[in-house]
Formats: C-alpha cells, structure tokens, sequence
C-alpha cells in the first residue's frame, strides 16, 4: 500500500505534521516528524493498519503515543506492535489496551524528545481518566486526542468519562497557550484556541 500523497498538514522550518483519516470514525493519525533528523512518532494508531505501517517507514517514525484508550484510537496497535514499534499510555487507560498490549507509560508534564523537536505530555481528564493531550514546545501546536474539538469538548457519557474534569483540564491545561495556537483533534478538523477559548462558558451551561 503507497502512503497518499497529501498527507501533509502543517510544516515549519523545524517540522511537519502529517496526518491521515481512518477507520468508520474517521479518526486523525497524526504523525509528528523533526526535519533536521527525520526522526518522528505516531498519534494514535486508531486503524487501517497496512497504511500506517507505510507511514511509519515512509516517514521515520520511531514509536506510537496513544491519547487515549477507546477502541476506536487502538485498533492498529496489534500490527504496530508486531512490526516494532514501541505504544506509549496513560497508566490510568492501560487496562483499556488488555487486548492490544502497550509497552511504556506516559507521565504528566513528561517531555517526549522527537529528533530536536519537544513534546510535552498534558494530563487531561475527562474523556478518559488517562487522557492526555500532546504539545509541540517552541511551535503552536496542540494534539487533543478526544479531549476538545471545535465547537466543545469529547463526550464524556462512556465509563471513565467526567464533565467537570474534562472542563477542568481544557480551562486549566489547553486554554493556558497562545491564542494562535492551532487545536488537532482526534477527530474532525483543526481549530485554534482564539476560536474556542470564548465558548468556554457556553459549554458550561450545556451541560455537554
């Protein structure tokens, strides 16, 4: 299977993002790649996993982070796994990977190198309990996984899942960058902070 050609969806001087749509939910994988040394990781391996393999090699991935542990974001971790590659989670999602199997644990404000690159790992509540969202340090960037989308946060009706901690950690963690910072969800299309930071009441009062 050949990697799509428009798999590029934000680069700089320092990086590209490349990211492909997958799976009956149509989840994001993102693939976070440094231009200096062509190193690179994988955000969620949802699906579709002969595609992401080639994306792997095509574009030096080194290991998988996972945002979260629903079904639908892990379903590629199996052949990911076989193939090499080492899936970092949460603790608090682990037990969600029993069937997938996961290698390392992602930690609250741990920083994750990726060739020069930086990426901070964001504890943030509420989808899950072991959601995290991921921060490209130094560039306007913010992985949310399921965490928040445009026009609100993920649902958070499934076990595990907790309004107010999802509100807490999008108030508290994602709503503290730069206006200009753009939002990649989990699913669906980029936003930025500026857009959906004054709706952050509004929500509130929906209850959802």
């Amino acid at each position: 299977m050949a990697l799509p050609p428009d798999t590029l969806h934000y680069f700089d001087h320092n990086l590209e993002v490349h990211r492909v749509v997958v799976g009956p939910y149509d989840n994001n994988v993102f693939v976070l790649r440094c231009k200096h040394t062509f190193d690179a990781v994988l955000i969620d391996a949802a699906n579709e996993h002969e595609l992401l393999l080639e994306m792997c090699t095509s574009l030096g991935v080194k290991r998988v982070l996972e945002t979260h542990g629903h079904h639908d974001h892990i379903q590629a971790i199996p052949a990911m796994r076989e193939a090499g590659y080492s899936v970092a989670v949460a603790s608090a999602d682990a037990q969600m990977l029993v069937d997938v199997g996961y290698d390392t644990f992602l930690d609250d404000e741990e920083i994750i190198e990726v060739g020069r690159l930086r990426l901070e790992v964001l504890h943030t509540p509420g989808h899950t309990v072991g959601s995290v969202s991921f921060k490209v340090i130094d560039a306007p960037l913010l992985f949310t996984g399921d965490t928040l989308f445009p026009g609100g946060p993920g649902a958070t009706h499934f076990p595990g899942g907790n309004f107010t901690d999802i509100i807490e950690s999008i108030d508290t963690k994602l709503f503290t960058y730069s206006p200009d910072t753009a939002i990649l969800p989990g699913h669906g299309t980029d936003s930025l902070i500026s857009t959906e930071r004054p709706h952050l009441n509004e929500w509130i009062a929906r209850g959802w």
